[in-house]
């Protein structure tokens, strides 16, 4: 990853991430809306755009617009990670303490950036997403995807896969795991940090063409279920595995007692019976070992979560 900066300036109260593959025919015109929008406001802006790994000449555009424009940086992947892996990357070099994820595809207007960003500079919440206005493609898959996050988490948010504007610290609490900045607005709330929804209109593409495909709709459901399993169970883990190790393992007890009636009163064996006893107890005594070796994972897990607060604060406080 390669840092490029244009002139010094001081610390901007808002830092706008965009990632950007293989956009080159949207970024001038994004950069000339973003310094329209964002360079008249009350409060310093800069807009954070990473190359993920592009092959379309993304790099000599992204090059001339900041050497043009001092409110712009450019982060380059060599090769594509994907959009977590993107805002990762630009919550790095980015120096705002709010930080906005917005797409390089112009189906969403600088101008309402702004917005978005209000409830968090006022105190009054940390999360902001966008819900989007009009009519896009994928409409149905959006509404069964949401749908599914509000039934499974309780999240009262219209759209969770939008722009989206958030403290900086928010950030942290993100697994870095492919795809799942997706999820940000639900980790953000089982953290207990306060959301808010803001409505932003969707424009049609203008140029290039869109990154998701049908394919990714498996992936999604996959990873919504690992999300939910992970924030239910994540630092509990044997209440999963240990009630359901101790369910079977009850059931395979109560069989084992039919059996012997069977066998001993009513003198009648039935083999598969004993192979479902061996079955059921067998799988309640692994669950209950994937559990154990699941708190230690997660004892683990919080002992370098700790650590890393820890080293965060003497890093602050080095730099007072």
């Amino acid at each position: 990853m390669s840092l490029a900066t244009a002139t010094a300036l001081p610390p901007p109260e808002v830092s706008v991430l965009v990632p950007a593959r293989d956009e080159a025919e949207n970024l001038p015109e994004l950069v000339r809306q973003a310094r329209e929008a964002l360079l008249p406001l009350p409060y310093a802006c800069e807009l954070v755009i990473v190359n993920d790994g592009s092959q379309d000449g993304s790099a000599d555009v992204l090059r001339q617009l900041a050497d043009q424009h001092s409110f712009v940086r450019v982060v380059t992947h060599r090769a594509p990670h994907g959009i977590a892996d993107a805002l990762r990357s630009g919550a790095t070099a980015a120096r705002g303490r709010v930080l906005v994820f917005w797409p390089a595809d112009l189906q969403y207007r600088p101008a309402d950036l702004p917005g978005l960003v209000a409830p968090i500079l006022a105190g009054e919440a940390d999360v902001v997403t966008g819900a989007k206005q009009g009519a896009y493609e994928k409409r149905f898959v959006s509404w069964v995807y949401n749908g599914l996050c509000r039934w499974l988490f309780g999240i009262r948010v219209t759209d969770l896969n939008s722009v989206k504007a958030y403290r900086r610290e928010v950030m942290a609490s993100v697994p870095p795991r492919p795809d799942w900045h997706r999820f940000m607005v639900v980790v953000a709330a089982a953290e207990g940090y306060r959301l808010a929804e803001r409505p932003v209109p969707l424009y049609p593409r203008r140029a290039g063409k869109s990154k998701f495909g049908l394919g990714r709709i498996p992936v999604g459901v996959l990873d919504l279920l690992s999300v939910w399993f992970q924030l239910r169970f994540g630092r509990k883990p044997m209440l999963f595995f240990g009630l359901s190790g101790a369910i079977l393992i009850f059931l395979g007890f109560l069989l084992g007692i039919v059996a012997l009636v069977e066998r001993y009163v009513f003198h009648f064996g039935y083999r598969p019976l004993l192979y479902l006893i061996m079955l059921l107890v067998i799988t309640g005594i692994a669950l209950f070992g994937f559990g154990f070796v699941g708190e230690l994972v997660a004892g683990v897990r919080e002992d370098v979560r700790a650590l890393e607060q820890e080293v965060d604060r003497l890093r602050e406080r080095a730099e007072r």
